[in-house]
């Protein structure tokens, strides 16, 4: 038999393959796969099946292309050329992982590409016996700085798992008041869909945290959403479920990431299993991170699974980086750890988060420092625009505590913000959409969108996981426009150097629910 032969093989090379990654050929996802059809979260049939593709910039000439096997490759390679008809180029990387994980995740950076130019590309063991059917894949490089040509980025954060095991029509029966606010309707298209609907919309994804919300394995167990065989879970369950979830959603982002380069920044459920802890109202059990074993804590998943261009912008792993793409220069934060000396981070030991104890990720203050070299180091001439995502917030319209707004992120970044005139920065954590006024130290600009000093504040967490969204709490005064009844993710759109353009698109029909634009002089020699 198929599995158990390539099993035994792997096993004879020292390949290291995953005891609990097996897989025979008569089970329903090899019986799928065998038509062409990986279903997502299964184990293949085929260990070495390329699985769970996403792509990242590695600077205007490379791209790094990730994947996942349930088999180690002792050298991961990756195919690729300007022809579908020739992907005789070769770049080779590495595979790693981590305790728990079900999964060897294969990194390989390209370089020597050519900017905004269209690759092709295929994985080592693509369409290998037994593994469902891929047409050969394609991505394009990023846009050099200056150039001019006007492009849109997907924005999402707080964007969970979809379908039979995440959001959905329905919810936990036992979950009672706690469960979702908003399950979908039953024409409603999700987050996922409504972004692949719309892929030719935008260059690339961005997400600024809260990938996938395995860590909510242990909430939808105890509120039935998985049966009654499951109400009660415990450390094996825990391990196995976390791992179904992640690996399911970034299954179903694959038709998404693996042409599009999907960058993406760390938020507070991808810190451990049962981030904040659970408390079971039914059979009256309080979960802490204590029944996260070796692997489900510190981010590790996290850092393992994606490959940010950190070392081409300075920055550390997956959790502080740049990058340019055409006028804009981009930059992705850490809001969980890694806040300036005397700040209490929320995700480290003594933070907001109950029992977290993760991080710091780099020496003190390296954060802060890096931030304010690259933000000097920005040629404006080239760049005008600055983006900057991360996942906590500050100014919002919903409950006001420790665990919603980092007033330790505002006294971190927000001065600095202001100082090199940041034009733009996006946070979630709050399950809705809420786009601020250009504000500053609380103070509203009063140009508004017409020239601010002040940076304009966008906060969107309404893509949609399994508790629903939020509700607003009052209007603040800082507050433009608020919608907590829909999920959605925000459409970018530099038209040149001076207009950009944000939309909260609908996730269930694609419509426009708000759209701004601002408008920057950009005139830095005044």
């Amino acid at each position: 038999m198929w599995a158990r032969s390539v099993l035994a093989a792997a096993l004879l090379l020292g390949a290291g393959v995953h005891s609990q990654a097996v897989n025979e050929t008569n089970s329903p996802s090899c019986i799928t796969e065998s038509k062409g059809v990986h279903v997502p979260g299964s184990i293949p049939c085929n260990p070495y099946e390329p699985l769970q593709h996403r792509l990242a910039y590695a600077g205007p000439n490379g791209m790094t292309v990730s994947w996942s096997t349930y088999a180690q490759i002792a050298s991961p390679e990756v195919y690729y050329g300007t022809s579908p008809f020739d992907v005789s180029s070769i770049a080779t990387g590495y595979s790693v992982t981590y305790p728990t994980s079900r999964v060897y995740d294969n990194h390989v950076k390209i370089t020597g590409l050519k900017p905004n130019t269209k690759y092709w590309y295929r994985v080592q063991y693509q369409n290998c016996p037994g593994c469902a059917y891929r047409a050969t894949d394609t991505f394009v490089t990023a846009r050099e700085a200056g150039d001019e040509t006007p492009f849109s980025v997907a924005v999402v954060v707080d964007l969970g798992l979809m379908g039979r095991d995440g959001l959905s029509t329905s919810v936990g029966p036992l979950g009672g008041s706690s469960a979702a606010a908003n399950p979908l309707g039953p024409r409603d298209l999700n987050t996922i869909q409504g972004l692949l609907q719309n892929k030719d919309t935008y260059d690339f994804i961005a997400h600024y945290g809260d990938i996938a919300y395995a860590d909510y394995f242990i909430k939808e167990s105890w509120q039935g959403y998985f049966g009654n065989n499951s109400l009660i879970p415990n450390v094996t369950s825990v391990v196995d479920g976390y791992n179904s979830l992640l690996e399911q959603y970034y299954d179903q982002m694959t038709p998404l990431t693996s042409s599009k380069a999907y960058m993406v920044g760390a938020g507070n459920h991808e810190a451990n299993c049962d981030n904040g802890g659970t408390t079971d109202a039914v059979h009256n059990i309080t979960y802490t991170t204590s029944i996260c074993t070796t692997g489900q804590t510190n981010f590790t998943g996290y850092i393992n699974h994606f490959r940010m261009p950190s070392d081409e912008s300075g920055g550390d792993g997956n959790f502080w980086y740049s990058f340019d793409y055409g006028l804009a220069h981009f930059i992705t934060l850490d809001s969980e750890t890694d806040l300036p000396v005397g700040l209490q981070s929320p995700d480290e030991a003594g933070g907001s988060d109950a029992g977290g104890d993760n991080g710091p990720f780099g020496y003190p203050n390296e954060q802060i420092q890096w931030l304010e070299q690259d933000l000097a180091s920005v040629d404006r001439s080239k760049t005008p625009w600055i983006i900057i995502g991360l996942h906590r917030p500050w100014y919002i319209a919903a409950k006001n505590d420790s665990g919603d707004v980092c007033l330790a992120c505002q006294q971190a970044f927000e001065p600095l913000f202001l100082k090199y005139n940041v034009d733009l920065y996006m946070q979630g954590h709050v399950h809705l959409y809420e786009r601020n006024k250009p504000i500053a130290n609380y103070s509203i600009d009063p140009a508004g969108l017409n020239n601010p000093k002040a940076p304009w504040n966008i906060v969107n967490g309404a893509a949609g996981h399994y508790d629903g969204l939020d509700t607003l709490v009052g209007s603040p005064y800082w507050t433009d426009v608020a919608i907590d009844t829909a999920y959605g993710w925000s459409r970018l759109t530099f038209h040149n150097r001076t207009h950009l353009t944000h939309e909260f698109v609908s996730s269930a029909n694609g419509t426009i629910l708000d759209s701004a634009t601002l408008y920057k002089a950009h005139d830095f020699d005044n």
